[in-house]
């Protein structure tokens, strides 16, 4: 990994000074959108453009970004039925184009900051491990890499009532968390769990799936995920074996000699905290979601565990 702007952020090939920069957000998302001039917020609470979040590549990596661009903006025109369609994989590398691409930025952006202190920029073993990792399976976009036997991630895809030209994106870059919603579907991924999440959520998911769900359900589910992505304690490992022609990446058993759980405990109060934050374009204050404390209110299910349709719900979609 680099983080300067005359190598490139994938392959890490040294740049002409000229090489012109690779946009996080594709031209084809932020010109449907009008999200070029848009506010960016990052972590330091500085703000950037949507248009300001951009990459150093090499050609030979942007050629292979626009056959997945290509690949993500047909299906993203379409719809639900045909992003629901797509490799998984593919989904999985567009998503983590993105985070590692505002990650990239923000550690360019800490770097500068940090430089005018003594000690320089310090960033913490963990993240470097799981930014490192992310890299390493990105590397899939320019060379035959094969998930041997796993899936890196959790993906979930499902069908929203969106408002017209609505755009929800939200990243959380500590635990690699992805959510947006836009044409009238939604997409949750957490990129480096090797699938924990989705098992964790299985019973949810199992009643949700397919089903078309009201923006605040979606958003429910978006809770659900980045804070179980939150309590998840594992730092996943995995072997890379480079051959001739292929590069194998096995993952190492999450539980491996470790009796604890996987997840630490979820806690009420702290849940109701994040689906504050997630519903805060409707107006729900914490006291009013978890005022059962052992149990928040849920949009997603009814009073039985069931899900509720969406028609069901009285409130605005944006």
């Amino acid at each position: 990994m680099r983080f300067d702007n005359s190598h490139c952020f994938l392959s890490g090939e040294a740049l002409p000074k000229d090489q012109p920069f690779l946009p996080v957000f594709a031209n084809w998302l932020t010109d449907s959108y009008d999200l070029k001039d848009m506010p960016f917020k990052m972590l330091d609470e500085s703000m950037l453009s949507y248009a300001d979040l951009v990459l150093p590549c090499s050609d030979n990596v942007r050629e292979k970004l626009v056959v997945l661009e290509q690949t993500i903006q047909e299906a993203f025109e379409k719809g639900y039925n045909a992003v629901k369609a797509l490799d998984e994989d593919l989904l999985f590398l567009w998503v983590a184009k993105t985070v590692y691409g505002v990650i990239f930025k923000e550690i360019q952006v800490a770097i500068k900051q940090q430089n005018t202190y003594a000690d320089g920029f310090n960033m913490s073993q963990g993240l470097i491990h799981k930014f490192g990792m992310l890299h390493s399976m990105l590397q899939k976009i320019n060379q035959p890499v094969v998930f041997e036997d796993f899936k890196p991630y959790s993906l979930f895809v499902c069908p929203v009532k969106n408002a017209e030209y609505e755009f929800a994106y939200r990243d959380e870059i500590n635990t690699l968390s992805f959510s947006l919603r836009l044409k009238d579907f939604g997409i949750l991924i957490s990129l480096q769990d090797n699938g924990a999440n989705k098992k964790y959520h299985q019973e949810i998911w199992e009643k949700i799936e397919g089903k078309t769900l009201h923006p605040i359900q979606f958003e429910e589910l978006c809770a659900k995920l980045f804070y179980s992505a939150y309590l998840f304690n594992r730092l996943p490992e995995y072997h890379i074996i480079p051959t001739d022609e292929q590069i194998f990446v096995e993952a190492m058993p999450l539980q491996g000699m470790n009796a604890k759980p996987i997840f630490d405990d979820w806690q009420f109060k702290i849940y109701g905290q994040v689906l504050e934050n997630f519903w805060k374009r409707w107006g729900f204050l914490l006291l009013e979601i978890i005022k059962d404390p052992e149990k928040p209110i849920s949009y997603l299910l009814d009073d039985s565990g069931d899900f509720s349709p969406a028609g069901s719900i009285d409130l605005a979609l944006s």
